[in-house]
């Protein structure tokens, strides 16, 4: 069995961005928006060379809140991971949130983190040890997630993410994810 490292997107490989329209700090809506986290690039090469397989979890509910389009949140998610000079073994996107606008992506379901699916899809495909792997990311949903599947979990907190954690205590913290990169290459 293999082992992964599971990561959110936004706000530990890319940034989240305060839009004043809502007065949040949210997802990227437009790939112009898009600008990685600083040193991502060289943490996820040392990890990948390590034998580790990246896969990507992540939130993308602005469609549903009827804030963009669903095909502008594709084309983020698509530059994303074509700026990454490593394999990404898979994406998972939910479009999902159950206070949406839009009516079929208004529902509860079971991919939206801290939902496992996505996480137990991936072990299946790849055959990923989930007792071996880690979850990274910078809200509570992210390390519930994680730990539900039964991964360690690690927390990078983004400052446009902190009224969306504090609850759940992480296994690790770091500053970044070259931080968690020493600390997986230790292990």
């Amino acid at each position: 069995m293999k082992r992964a490292l599971f990561i959110d997107r936004d706000g530990v490989l890319d940034h989240l961005v305060h839009y004043p329209s809502s007065d949040e700090w949210e997802s990227p809506r437009t790939v112009a928006d898009l600008k990685l986290v600083e040193g991502v690039t060289d943490a996820l090469e040392q990890i990948a060379a390590a034998g580790w397989l990246l896969v990507i979890i992540t939130n993308q509910p602005s469609h549903a809140k009827g804030k963009v389009s669903r095909e502008s949140l594709l084309e983020v998610h698509e530059a994303l991971v074509a700026s990454l000079p490593v394999t990404i073994h898979a994406s998972y996107v939910c479009f999902h949130h159950p206070e949406g606008v839009v009516p079929e992506l208004s529902i509860r379901c079971d991919c939206r983190k801290p939902g496992t699916r996505f996480l137990r899809e991936a072990a299946l495909e790849f055959d990923i040890d989930l007792a071996a792997s880690w979850m990274v990311g910078d809200q509570d949903s992210d390390l519930l997630c994680g730990r539900a599947a039964g991964c360690r979990v690690a927390l990078i907190p983004h400052p446009g993410s902190e009224h969306k954690r504090g609850e759940v205590e992480p296994d690790v913290r770091c500053r970044d994810l070259n931080e968690l990169a020493a600390i997986l290459m230790e292990s």
